[in-house]
């Protein structure tokens, strides 16, 4: 008897239940209407800024005060804003963006607990899948700033660095803001990730540290000063393909 034979059966319990097959392709087709219904309300909304933060951050602190402050200055520019929806710096920034001129954008996710959304939204789009909420970040963005925050925000910050250092999106503004706050991991990326080649010394340049709201909105008209903020034909096609 061969090995292969000696095997026991070890197919998912959970796919041999009645009517598992076809809960699982409804579930596709949930996912599905996620992107559909989001990319219907928000692709005409350009030129955004994707603001990543966390949501524990207090009304009163001053990361709180500096993504309202950074927001409100975008929105005054002439871009949208767009944020996780909740509390914490998301709410500082749907705050910001909802007292400009711009228009205030909130992708909620549905969360058994901390998310709460925020009243801040001229817009608010709800999902219930953490990839498709991170899609549309992605999809709209012309900028991204990046808030001190936890898990969550890292995992936005290293999608969106990831996307960008691969070609998979255009390059654009990555800024984090508090070199007080990300100096160490910055340090760290340099003293591992580069030293041991893990990536290349040029990627660090997708990178930014700004300390101030001004600054942070300078910096994105920077990069767009001799083009549109408009994708162009060869970058439309790689957000087709994201």
């Amino acid at each position: 008897m061969s090995a292969k034979e000696k095997l026991p059966n070890v197919a998912d319990p959970w796919l041999s239940r009645p009517n598992a097959t076809g809960r699982e392709a409804w579930r596709i087709f949930g996912i599905m209407s996620e992107f559909v219904e989001a990319t219907e309300r928000l692709s005409s909304v350009r030129p955004a800024v994707s603001i990543f933060g966390s949501a524990r951050v207090a009304p009163d602190s001053e990361y709180y005060r500096l993504a309202e402050e950074i927001a409100h200055l975008l929105s005054n520019a002439g871009f949208s804003v767009v944020s996780g929806g909740g509390p914490g710096v998301m709410e500082a920034a749907n705050k910001g963006a909802y007292h400009g001129r711009g228009v205030s954008i909130g992708l909620n996710i549905q969360l058994p607990h901390e998310q709460q959304n925020n009243p801040y939204q001229d817009i608010s789009q709800t999902f219930r899948h953490f990839f498709a909420r991170k899609y549309m970040f992605v999809k709209i963005a012309t900028a991204y700033v990046v808030m001190p925050g936890g898990f969550g925000t890292l995992d936005e910050l290293l999608e969106a660095l990831t996307l960008i250092q691969t070609n998979k999106t255009p390059r654009m503004p990555l800024i984090l803001v508090g070199s007080h706050f990300w100096s160490g991991l910055i340090d760290w990326f340099r003293a591992r990730l580069v030293e041991e080649a893990m990536i290349c010394a040029d990627d660090m340049d997708l990178i930014q540290i700004i300390d101030t709201p001004a600054e942070v909105v300078a910096a994105i008209f920077k990069h767009y000063e001799t083009r549109s903020f408009d994708p162009l034909p060869e970058e439309h096609e790689l957000l087709l393909n994201l």
